[in-house]
């Protein structure tokens, strides 16, 4: 896949972070694609829904519903920021392959670990997510504090 294959399923990530941030959530996006299409959507919702759960992966594989395992190993994740460990879990859990990531400058889960077990990772470094999350923080620094465990 090229760059621009990636950033086209990026920006729907990136257009979820901000539709969460809209609804006064923090602003992460994630998007399951399998086989150039988009099969699943979503970002965090912890706050929209008081749950304890729902990061932006985990909001976008319980959108695409139940898959087999066949399936999710044809899957790519974008996320815009880098997963965390609950996310990278059931990342693994679900074998997914590869993980396409917006920025990992702002916040970095376990990324070596997920190498370590097979996992290719992608990270597209951008500019636009770095800004969205530092926005964020600068504004609801209480609520990123708690969002990322701290």
């Amino acid at each position: 896949m090229s760059v621009r294959e990636y950033r086209k399923f990026m920006e729907e990530a990136i257009q979820e972070a901000r539709k969460g941030w809209r609804e006064g959530g923090i602003p992460i996006g994630s998007v399951l694609v399998k086989n150039n299409r988009i099969i699943g959507r979503g970002h965090n919702r912890r706050c929209q829904r008081k749950s304890a759960i729902l990061h932006a992966e985990m909001d976008c594989l319980e959108n695409a519903g139940r898959l087999s395992l066949k399936d999710y190993k044809k899957c790519t994740l974008y996320s815009t920021l880098s997963p965390c460990d609950m996310c990278s879990g059931a990342i693994l859990l679900y074998k997914i392959p590869v993980v396409v990531i917006g920025e990992n400058k702002t916040f970095k889960g376990p990324e070596g670990y997920l190498k370590k077990r097979g996992l290719r990772l992608i990270n597209l470094d951008l500019q636009e997510c770095k800004e969205l999350m530092r926005k964020f923080i600068q504004e609801k620094p209480v609520l990123w504090n708690e969002d990322i465990g701290e």
